[in-house]
């Protein structure tokens, strides 16, 4: 267990609130006793529970959400053995194929899992069919359960609308990679807000580092993450990505942190992007946290 919470502390003149939530980081072995897989596209390091408690211990962070990274691929045993060490504080996100078992997600759902992510990106192989996609969501609704989608702006406008008519709620990862120096930025934004604003789409506030080229870029995404909370301010998330796997530059945590903290308008904002609308999703059943 995590023990007694830490205290809410002021991080970039904002408080972060007590029952804050991580709802985007990876737990990544320890490879010897949880093997990755050999056919893995990126080398991790070994990122276990433990280290993800000092990390959140040090931003002030008492709830998690494990999303599964693809170099564990199905075999979920390192994301489950961290939700069982403390199942009140921490939720997970799985990855499953479209024709996984009822008996399999049953386990999962057992386990704390609230969610399963598609990845779409190439580097991470191929994305399922939309018939397939279209039938899962529906078999995920009926645990409660979300979509999460990890892609980018290319694949989000090949797919806005079907996304938009899947039958459970779905969560668009990392902003969906959008770049600040693409020259599509404005249109790109402008379809994020417009998908916010139409549908019952969530979104995590999270990946600002992937959208700029360094640290002294990061504030050019205050202003975008203010327009898409003011888009959807109940269905913003924020997740620090942690340990950062596979990007073009190490961000800093806090760095992270204070961003989004400086996009949103006021505390009762915080509140929801890290306390109510993490609640909702993915500790719905469970007792508040202490």
């Amino acid at each position: 267990m995590m023990g007694a919470p830490p205290l809410a502390r002021p991080v970039g003149g904002r408080t972060l609130p007590a029952s804050a939530c991580d709802a985007h980081s990876h737990i990544y072995g320890p490879g010897a006793e949880f093997p990755y897989v050999a056919e893995r596209t990126y080398e991790p390091v070994d990122t276990p529970v433990d280290a993800y408690r000092a990390h959140a211990a040090a931003l002030g962070l008492e709830r998690a959400v494990f999303v599964q990274p693809a170099v564990h691929g199905a075999d979920h045993a390192a994301m489950l053995d961290a939700l069982q060490k403390d199942g009140r504080h921490y939720a997970g996100v799985a990855l499953v194929g479209c024709e996984v078992s009822d008996a399999t997600l049953a386990m999962l759902d057992a386990s704390g899992v609230r969610g399963a992510r598609f990845n779409f990106m190439p580097h991470l192989g191929p994305p399922p069919e939309r018939a397939e996609m279209r039938a899962l969501a529906r078999r995920l609704a009926a645990l409660g359960w979300h979509l999460c989608l990890h892609l980018d702006m290319v694949g989000l406008r090949e797919r806005a609308d079907a996304i938009a008519a899947l039958e459970c709620p779905v969560v668009i990862d990392h902003m969906a990679r959008i770049s600040c120096d693409a020259p599509t930025f404005a249109d790109d934004l402008a379809l994020l807000t417009d998908l916010l604003t139409g549908s019952e789409v969530w979104i995590k506030l999270s990946g600002a580092d992937r959208a700029v080229q360094g640290a002294a870029d990061l504030a050019k995404m205050i202003p975008v993450m203010a327009q898409l909370y003011d888009a959807a301010p109940d269905r913003c998330l924020w997740g620090c990505e942690w340990p950062h796997p596979n990007v073009r530059w190490q961000p800093e945590d806090r760095a992270l942190l204070d961003l989004v903290l400086t996009a949103l308008p006021d505390d009762r904002a915080i509140a929801q992007v890290f306390v109510d609308n993490p609640g909702r999703l993915y500790f719905r059943n469970r007792l508040e946290p202490t």
